[in-house]
């Protein structure tokens, strides 16, 4: 490497830099974490510390459990991902008073006691432990990767003559290289770095980059190197040294980027440079900020406190970057969770992970969810939770969410900034533009949502729609097995929620009959596949409602309930399609769809329709004059790439026949939803990516599909007025007695008033009006 160390530094940051951007883009991470010091006791003597204490100054030998918990519990009231477990090295082994602690504890070690303060709060709190036990061995290693989601150990300098390193013999290179290599034997998710300014030369840094390098492509296991800078500290025998030079800081960052493998992420401790100094560091390289608390100091570092968030963003973005928080275990690694994650900490991870396995960014507390035995409420959600109650917000919850839209302004670059400018000039979007923009964060989400905002003005100009409409849900019996659904009844539910039903076609025909009265102009149709269906069963209940009603539009029946009633019957699909309109019925809503992937169905629907099973009765529906919409409900097993194959797929068949009048995105609830209660799924969507997945699928249908609906049932009203600002023109129906959500856990209620969807319009500055389904005027009674 002698010939990026001759590089003059301006040219060596500036290949660097751009580097960095090829592979991460403009989006720079960081992990919110609470730091817990276990004990602060150690074996070593290194001449640049004062985390390690001696039993004589120590209050005590070790934090006991419930002030680890104590700790632990305030960070994840604030908001924290990680708890970062820090301590000293095999205190045991020179004092006797850390021995006996541990005895009258029950452990024989500091790492044995250390196992079981971060299972409990893994249990406890829900944060994602991250323990920096030091130069440990195997069976400790495996002990912990049993709760933690990522370990970690600085190399620091392989140099065995270095002054800093006298008295430390868990400082010996040969080590710290074991511990490394045994942690990749053992897949665990691994932080280790460098320290610069201790004595060592350039060239004694890129050997121990070199080192890193070569243990990751064997294990693949090092998800982060940290470059941390020496700072002296008063009471050392380091106290006179001098501070490691910002550029042979920035010159080391610069260095690690060009010489670690490409998937290795890298960061720098932000609280260690002075603030002006945080532009070089971007500059040179780094792509993480490390760990950053809101609730404790930096306990190796107690007299540099943590910058603000604010102060971080502020710098992220004056450099041209945009801030994101993510877990303690990367993406790349949490996508393979059968590989690098025990079993008892694959759901964790999942559970605070959004659709690209970095952090949930919706701000308030994050508790496990605990919920007791269930109580019959009708066709209400069963599963009551006990215990903490989280407060962000989630699809469905009764909580507000932050406002990101209309954009907060500021200059937007990199990929995002391309993409929407193509968009401008009447580019078409694909796959890779829509997978850049689902990936916005910070500013770009704004940019995002005002560019879908200028298509949805463009297309359909300020007016604010919406329908007033009736669900009925004949029956909540199924024989379908959709691991999402709350609502559905069967012999294999995991939650009987209320009791079985199947209404009659008077009671159908009744309810539609009421609708009408009210003033809706739609019903819609829906339920599960009750075994009993002959296939008849639609065209009898579609027949009933259109002769009671003969001016109501009937708005029914899933692909999958049309594709089951044609193959129960032996009857072609067109033929079965054609007597249901015969029958009355006008359009079909575009649920069960889910996603549009038979990757992700596989998890979700394994025996529901195929993807191109729903796009070839939609196909059907469209050529015998039936119009539909499309659906997609996301924040559950899928990940962007999955949205985009839904909006793709749709598109391609929308300019094929034309017969969509909608999108409608779905967020998923996940309160009660059978996947989630069986720790297979996410927690529904983030905020952020509901704003984009409407406003992505704006910019992606463009003039192909002219309406996007907000769902308020799963939204709340406050959040359907905010996706106003971003691409979309509906409110979808005033519903009167939806159910499915509400089995499923939602909380925003059963139906709104033309008043309530008014109200929404007008807080965004728009006009209302009502529209039947396929978007005509509303005849106005003589």
């Amino acid at each position: 490497m002698t010939s990026l160390t001759g590089l003059p530094t301006a040219e060596l940051l500036d290949r660097a830099s751009q580097h960095r951007d090829a592979l991460f883009g403009k989006r720079v991470t960081y992990s919110p974490k609470v730091f817990i010091p276990l004990t602060k006791l150690c074996r070593d003597r290194c001449g640049y510390c004062t985390f390690a204490e001696s039993p004589r100054t120590a209050t005590a030998p070790y934090l006991s459990l419930d002030e680890v918990l104590a700790i632990a519990r305030q960070g994840a009231a604030a908001g924290c991902h990680e708890a970062l477990f820090t301590l000293g090295e095999a205190p045991e082994l020179r004092y006797p008073a850390a021995a006996e602690w541990l005895a009258a504890h029950g452990h024989a070690s500091t790492v044995s006691y250390l196992a079981e303060a971060s299972a409990l709060v893994l249990a406890e709190t829900g944060l994602l432990p991250h323990a920096n036990a030091g130069a440990i061995g195997r069976d400790d290693l495996a002990a912990l990767r049993t709760s933690c989601a990522s370990q970690g150990m600085m190399v620091e300098s392989l140099r065995p003559d270095l002054a800093a390193h006298r008295g430390a013999p868990d400082k010996e290179p040969a080590r710290r290289l074991a511990t490394l290599d045994l942690a990749g034997r053992l897949a665990i998710p691994f932080t280790t770095g460098i320290l610069v300014g201790i004595g060592e030369t350039e060239a004694d840094r890129v050997e121990a980059l070199e080192a890193i390098a070569a243990a990751h492509l064997e294990h693949g296991h090092v998800q982060e190197v940290i470059v941390q800078n020496f700072l002296p500290k008063p009471g050392t025998a380091m106290r006179d040294a001098a501070p490691c030079p910002h550029e042979d800081h920035i010159r080391a960052i610069a260095l690690a980027r060009l010489v670690l493998p490409d998937d290795v992420h890298l960061q720098a401790p932000p609280n260690l440079s002075a603030p002006e100094e945080l532009a070089g560091l971007l500059a040179a390289g780094i792509d993480d900020w490390g760990g950053v608390s809101p609730v404790t100091a930096d306990h190796v570092n107690p007299e540099r406190p943590w910058p603000s968030l604010e102060t971080l963003g502020a710098a992220t973005e004056a450099a041209g970057h945009e801030l994101a928080p993510r877990l303690t275990i990367y993406p790349e690694h949490a996508a393979e969770p059968e590989r690098w994650l025990d079993q008892a900490v694959r759901f964790p991870v999942l559970d605070r992970a959004d659709a690209e396995l970095l952090a949930r960014d919706d701000p308030g507390a994050l508790w496990p969810e605990r919920h007791r035995d269930a109580a019959n409420v009708g066709t209400g959600a069963e599963v009551v939770q006990v215990g903490r109650r989280s407060t962000t917000w989630f699809s469905g919850a009764g909580v507000d969410p932050v406002t990101l839209v209309p954009a907060r302004g500021g200059a937007v670059t990199g990929r995002v900034r391309e993409v929407l400018d193509g968009v401008r000039l009447g580019q078409d979007p694909g796959a890779e533009e829509l997978e850049a923009l689902f990936a916005a964060r910070g500013r770009e989400v704004g940019a995002v949502a005002e560019v879908a905002d200028e298509v949805r003005r463009r297309v359909v100009g300020d007016e604010v729609t919406y329908v007033v409409n009736r669900n009925i849900n004949y029956t909540n019996v199924c024989t379908y097995k959709c691991t999402f659904c709350g609502f559905s009844k069967g012999p294999l539910s995991l939650n009987l929620r209320g009791k079985p039903y199947l209404l009659t076609l008077d009671d159908v025909a009744d309810r539609s009959e009421e609708a009408a009265a009210l003033g809706a102009t739609e019903v819609c149709l829906q339920g599960g596949i009750h075994p009993s269906f002959d296939g008849n069963f639609y065209v009898d209940v579609t027949r009933a409602v259109h002769e009671r009603v003969p001016e109501i539009h009937i708005h029914g029946f899933t692909a999958l309930e049309v594709l089951e009633g044609s193959r129960r019957l032996e009857e072609p699909l067109e033929s079965y399609l054609l007597r249901l309109k015969d029958a009355g019925l006008r359009s079909l809503p575009g649920t069960a769809a889910e996603i549009l992937d038979d990757e992700v169905r596989a998890v979700l629907c394994p025996d529901k329709v195929t993807t191109e099973e729903w796009l070839e009765v939609h196909r059907v529906a469209h050529s015998v004059g039936l119009r539909s919409n499309v659906t997609m409900m996301f924040g559950s097993v899928e990940h962007p790439r999955h949205w985009v194959r839904h909006l793709l797929r749709t598109r391609a068949l929308q300019r094929e026949t034309g017969g969509f009048t909608e999108f409608v995105g779905l967020p998923f609830v996940h309160m009660a939803a059978p996947i989630y209660l069986k720790r297979g799924a996410r927690r529904g969507p983030t905020w952020r990516e509901t704003v984009l997945v409407h406003a992505v699928a704006r910019i992606a249908y463009a003039d192909d599909i002219d309406h996007v609906q907000a769902s308020w049932v799963k939204l709340g009203p406050v959040g359907a007025g905010q996706l106003l600002a971003a691409g979309v023109d509906d409110l979808g129906g005033t519903l009167m007695d939806e159910n499915i959500s509400r089995a499923a856990g939602a909380s925003h209620g059963q139906g709104l008033t033309s008043d309530d969807l008014a109200a929404i319009a007008r807080e965004a500055g728009r006009p209302l009006r009502q529209r039947t389904t396929l978007y005509g005027e509303v005849a106005v009674p003589a």
